[in-house]
């Protein structure tokens, strides 16, 4: 009796010892690295502020200090008012609600190119500054990636329309 006793509680033992495939499968499933499209919104924003297409990222989370990496750069236009530019790698800091001395990211006005170096989440806006103007916009406007070259209009298929303005960054904020 004591012998079947004694080889049950081994089997028990080295049964909990070896890895299953069920707990394998669970274990490199939670050691998957979210996208940086998830960790956009891990800090209140929507996913829509990168285009499609991003390769890879880096995040300090002790500093903020984050990089996101596209194959190559990128550039559309959005509702015919605003073209954007995407260089190759998007640097800053991410905080709440809070993308900082951005570089990477720019936008026509009128004539000339200039940078957006931070964005700000205020409720329901998002809040964009190129430095001694700024623009606010819905953040419905973000809820989706817009794609390299199209924008939000590829492949024949027309957003609806949105509440983008035409260009307000020509006001100080």
């Amino acid at each position: 009796m004591a012998s079947s006793y004694t080889t049950l509680c081994l089997i028990l033992i080295l049964s909990q010892s070896l890895p299953s495939s069920s707990s394998s499968q669970e274990t490199s499933f939670l050691d998957q690295k979210p996208t940086a499209y998830e960790i956009l919104g891990d800090y209140n924003f929507p996913k829509g502020m990168l285009p499609k297409g991003v390769v890879g990222y880096s995040l300090d989370t002790t500093t903020g200090r984050f990089s996101a990496f596209l194959n190559g750069s990128c550039s559309f236009s959005l509702e015919g008012s605003y073209q954007l530019s995407y260089k190759s790698s998007v640097n800053g800091y991410i905080s709440q609600g809070r993308l900082s001395r951005l570089e990477g990211v720019s936008v026509k006005v009128f004539f000339m190119w200039v940078d957006i170096v931070e964005v700000l989440r205020n409720g329901d806006d998002l809040e964009f500054s190129v430095g001694i103007a700024g623009a606010g916009f819905p953040i419905d406007n973000f809820e989706e990636c817009p794609q390299c070259g199209c924008g939000l209009n590829c492949g024949g298929a027309k957003r609806k329309a949105s509440k983008i303005r035409s260009n307000p960054f020509v006001s100080s904020s």
